[in-house]
C-alpha cells in the first residue's frame, strides 16, 4: 500500500525525492528540501525504480560519488523507461574519476548536474525540482489557457488552475468543489445554467491529460498509471478511458501523449465555449455578484 503523502502546513503535498547519496550528502539534501520536497534515501537504483513506479517518488537525485563506484547500465535504463521523471546528478566533491563519471553520466541520458560545492548549488537543487517534478504537463495546459482564456473571470481561472494543480486525490466533483470552496451543487449548477458541459466532464478530461503524460514513461504500466492518479484499481482506469474516449488503456497509451491529450482537452471542452467561459463566475457567491454589480 502506497504511503500517504507528506505534506506542510498549507494544502500542497511535498514533493517526495528518491535520492542515492553519501551520509554527508543525505543530511545536507535534507536540510535544503525543508518545505519543499521530501527526501526518500535509498541505495541502490533497483529501489529507486521501484519508489518511482509505485508513485513513492516524483524525482530522483544521484551522488556522482555513487556513480563513480556503479555500474552506468542501471542509471541508463532508469532514464529510459522514465524519461518524464526529472534525474539530477548531485557534484559535492571531485575525485579522480569524476570527469569520466559526468561523461557517462550524460551518455546515461541524464541532462542535469548541480554542483553543490557553493550556496548557489542548493538554491538551484531546490528550483531545479520545485520546476521540474511532474508540471510539465500542468505548464503546458495553464500556458494555453492563459491564452485562450485571457479575459476570464478570477473564478474561472481558478476552476482551471484546480484541474490541473491539484492533487491526485482531487478526483470528484465534490472534492474540486471543496477545493475551491463553493457548494458541489452550485458548481454544477452554474456550468448547466451557462450550458456548458459538466464540471465533471472537465474533471475527467484534465485527468486524462494527466495520465497520458504519465505514459510517456515506458516504464510505467497501466496498473502504475492508475495507482499514481489515484483510481481505485486498473480497471476503473479503464473504464474511465473507455467510458469517456472509447478506447481500451492500451489504445489510449499508444494514442495519445500529454500534448495531444491537451489538445483534445481544449478542441472538445474549451474553444467550443471559450466566450461562455470568460463571462462565467463558477465560484462567486450570490454577495459577491450583487457588489460587483454596484461596483460596475
Amino acid at each position: 500500500m502506497r504511503a500517504p503523502a507528506p505534506t506542510t502546513s498549507g494544502s500542497q503535498p511535498v514533493t517526495r525525492v528518491a535520492t542515492i547519496l553519501t551520509p554527508e550528502e543525505r543530511l545536507r539534501v535534507d536540510a535544503a528540501g525543508e518545505g519543499l520536497y521530501h527526501s526518500i534515501h535509498r541505495d541502490s537504483v533497483d529501489d529507486v525504480v521501484r519508489d518511482v513506479r509505485a508513485a513513492r517518488a516524483a524525482a530522483v537525485v544521484l551522488s556522482v560519488s555513487y556513480c563513480e563506484r556503479s555500474s552506468s547500465e542501471s542509471v541508463a535504463a532508469m532514464v529510459r523507461e522514465f524519461p518524464r521523471i526529472p534525474t539530477v546528478a548531485l557534484l559535492s566533491e571531485l575525485g579522480p574519476r569524476t570527469p569520466q563519471t559526468l561523461l557517462t553520466l550524460g551518455t546515461s541520458g541524464v541532462r542535469r548536474l548541480i554542483d553543490v560545492r557553493d550556496a548557489s548549488g542548493w538554491r538551484q537543487l531546490r528550483s531545479t525540482l520545485s520546476d521540474e517534478c511532474g508540471n510539465a504537463v500542468q505548464r503546458l495546459a495553464l500556458g494555453h489557457l492563459a491564452t485562450d482564456l485571457d479575459d476570464a473571470s478570477i473564478d474561472c481561472w481558478r476552476f482551471f488552475q484546480a484541474l490541473f494543480l491539484s492533487a491526485p486525490a482531487v478526483c470528484t466533483v465534490r472534492r474540486l468543489a471543496a477545493s475551491l470552496g463553493v457548494l458541489p451543487s452550485t458548481l454544477m449548477s452554474r456550468f448547466f445554467r451557462a450550458k456548458l458541459p459538466a464540471p465533471k466532464r472537465y474533471l475527467a478530461m484534465a485527468r486524462l491529460v494527466r495520465a497520458a503524460h504519465l505514459f510517456e514513461n515506458r516504464g510505467f504500466s497501466v496498473a502504475n498509471v492508475a495507482n499514481h492518479l489515484e483510481y481505485s484499481s486498473p480497471q476503473s482506469f479503464g473504464r474511465h478511458v473507455r467510458t469517456l474516449l472509447h478506447l481500451t488503456a492500451l489504445e489510449f497509451r499508444d494514442r495519445y501523449d500529454g500534448a495531444a491529450m491537451f489538445q483534445r482537452f481544449r478542441e472538445e471542452l474549451v474553444l467550443p465555449h471559450r466566450d461562455t467561459l470568460k463571462r462565467l463566475s463558477p465560484l462567486a457567491t450570490p454577495f459577491t455578484k450583487l457588489r460587483r454589480a454596484f461596483d460596475t
